[in-house]
């Protein structure tokens, strides 16, 4: 009899605690400003365009809790068709950017631009909360679609880096950063979050399998602008 109390006791306390401990956990996702799509939209680089791509943003933040605020993707476009670039650093809000977890990513724009700022395998996690794949992993999926330069800005026109600004699934090719900070090789551009090396592949650049052979997925950095 002692110990059927004992084990109700402990389940009792269990319980408590889970219970506890999940309002906790819904109110850190609320707080939520940052995260890396646990999913992409399936069509490679073909987002749907900018605003395409912060549909997805924001439709991932709603089921992370976190759809209250407006959220955009972490993209550059370059001028085409009379069009001006947009400047993935200019379209993300000031800051600070905290994780599902509730740890900072970046304090402001140019601290997330910077040398300094937290964001690492352990830290660039889903809306859910989650590790993406970084390398070593089966399946790799740390290449995030940016199509920018290290500081944020757009390519100049003239060379495709965005698969044809996101609305390619072909031809084309997208800058890519590596979510994990690792790469093949101990440089800037294989450690850089932001901007590491160009897609490629047997569809043209741009499709959900060109994405994956170079260890991709079609994921997106996506940003609370307020």
């Amino acid at each position: 009899m002692i110990r059927i109390e004992r084990s109700v006791t402990i389940s009792g306390l269990a319980l408590a605690a889970a219970l506890l401990a999940a309002p906790s956990a819904q109110a850190q996702s609320a707080d939520m400003t940052f995260f890396v799509t646990s999913n992409g939209p399936g069509k490679g680089a073909d987002l749907g365009g900018l605003d395409g791509a912060d549909a997805q943003c924001q439709k991932l933040a709603q089921t992370g809790g976190a759809g209250a605020k407006t959220w955009h993707a972490y993209l550059s476009a370059q001028a085409a068709d009379g069009k001006p670039a947009v400047n993935a650093r200019d379209r993300i809000g000031k800051g600070p950017w905290r994780n599902a977890k509730g740890a900072v990513i970046a304090k402001d724009v140019a601290d997330l631009h910077g040398a300094a700022n937290n964001l690492t395998k352990q830290t660039a996690l889903s809306e859910k909360g989650e590790v993406i794949n970084g390398r070593g992993d089966t399946p790799n999926r740390h290449d995030i679609l940016t199509g920018s330069q290290a500081d944020g800005t757009a390519f100049a026109a003239g060379g495709d880096k965005t698969c044809k600004n996101w609305t390619s699934s072909t031809q084309g090719v997208a800058i890519v950063g590596h979510s994990d900070r690792q790469g093949l090789r101990d440089d800037e551009p294989s450690k850089s979050w932001n901007s590491s090396h160009p897609s490629g592949g047997p569809d043209g650049g741009c499709s959900q399998a060109d994405l994956k052979s170079t260890g991709g997925d079609g994921l997106l950095y996506c940003f609370a602008v307020n």
